[in-house]
């Protein structure tokens, strides 16, 4: 295990960018096998291209948007006193969390070659409820991330955690929104 975390690391610090989008990708791709496999009882059968989506949401778009951004935070907030912790999980929570939601319902509703009034019916139905099911899990553990992880390994963190919180972003993805003719 030492051996890996070792890889890990030296990996993170020649390519931190493909690195993290690399953890994305798993967590992503984790995280739709165990919502289609345990979690969503529907009688589908497994949806392999369900996954590749997801999987690809985490390298393209959550890895990469992820680097950036908490680096950005991490360079304009540095320091890990209460006060800190408290506005880098406040501006994460407010300004961040819907952002990451409108991109991920947005690159769901691209790759499936969905409408434009889809995606805004996906946003009007389902933005609010990940927004919301993000605080119960995201507040507790950003302030952990924030307090005690070296910044170098919070997307690792993150996506740690975004395994299961991804059970829950798989099965909003990809829930149907009603139509106006239902």
């Amino acid at each position: 295990m030492a051996a890996i975390w070792a890889r890990y690391n030296a990996m993170l610090e020649a390519q931190p960018l493909l690195t993290k989008a690399m953890t994305s990708l798993i967590g992503f791709t984790a995280g739709d096998v165990l919502a289609q496999s345990f979690v969503e009882q529907s009688g589908k059968p497994y949806d392999p291209m369900r996954t590749l989506r997801l999987g690809s949401f985490g390298f393209l778009v959550h890895g990469t948007t992820g680097h950036y951004f908490y680096g950005f935070l991490d360079s304009k907030l540095p320091g890990t006193k209460p006060v800190t912790v408290a506005s880098k999980v406040a501006i994460d929570q407010v300004l961040w969390n819907p952002i990451f939601g409108l991109m991920f319902f947005g690159y769901l509703n691209f790759v499936e070659g969905k409408s434009f009034s889809d995606y805004t019916a996906k946003i009007k139905s389902d933005l609010q409820t990940a927004v919301m099911g993000s605080w119960a899990v995201w507040v507790p553990a950003h302030t952990i991330n924030f307090a005690f992880i070296p910044p170098s390994q919070r997307l690792l963190y993150i996506n740690t955690i975004q395994i299961g919180y991804n059970v829950f972003l798989s099965f909003l993805g990809n829930k149907e929104v009603p139509t106006k003719e239902d």
